[in-house]
This record gives C-alpha cells, structure tokens and sequence, in this order.
C-alpha cells in the first residue's frame, strides 16, 4: 500500500461482494488524494466475485475518471474487468460501472 497524508483510510470494503454493490470514493479523503482514490477502487474491484459489477462513485474533484481510473482498472484487471462510464452525479462525482468476468 501507498502512503497517504491521511492516518489510516478505512478500507472500502472488508469482504468479497458476491452481488452488485457500489463503492463511495466521494469521502474529503478521496478529494485530496488521487492514489487513495485508485487504490481503494482497485480494491472494490479485487473485492467483487464473477458475474457481478461494482459502481464506482468517485470524487468531482479527480475530474472525470478516464483520464486517472481507466488504465489503472486495465494495468490491475487486463481482460478480468470491463467498465463503462455511467454518469456524472449532481454532487459533481462520477459512476463507473466495472463488471468482473
């Protein structure tokens, strides 16, 4: 794990979904810290069974997911994962729904 600014982020998730499920990344820690943010997605991801997909609800102020979450899900999950953009929040977040095979 990275280091972080913030003492000690609670996980995102402390079990293996085996449903669809969405994970906040909208907290002020997610704000301030991209790599956080990544890293705790990835770990939603890795936290998801087969056949099921995770929402992503990540922070407005990471800007649009493309440009920082989409080639970490690719370099983490190769063929494993697919995602798609599903919309932005009123709040200013984003969705992105990953579906692991």
């Amino acid at each position: 794990m990275s280091q972080h600014d913030h003492e000690d982020p609670e996980p995102i998730t402390d079990h293996v979904h085996d449903n669809s499920w969405s994970a906040n990344l909208e907290g002020p820690e997610h704000a301030d810290d991209r790599d956080l943010l990544v890293e705790q997605a990835l770990e939603a991801v890795g936290h998801t069974a087969p056949g099921n997909h995770v929402n992503l609800v990540t922070h407005g102020e990471q800007g649009h997911p493309e440009t920082y979450l989409y080639d970490a899900l690719g370099r983490a999950f190769g063929d494993d994962a697919d995602w798609e953009y599903v919309e932005q929040c009123g709040c200013g977040g984003h969705v992105v729904r990953v579906h692991v095979q």
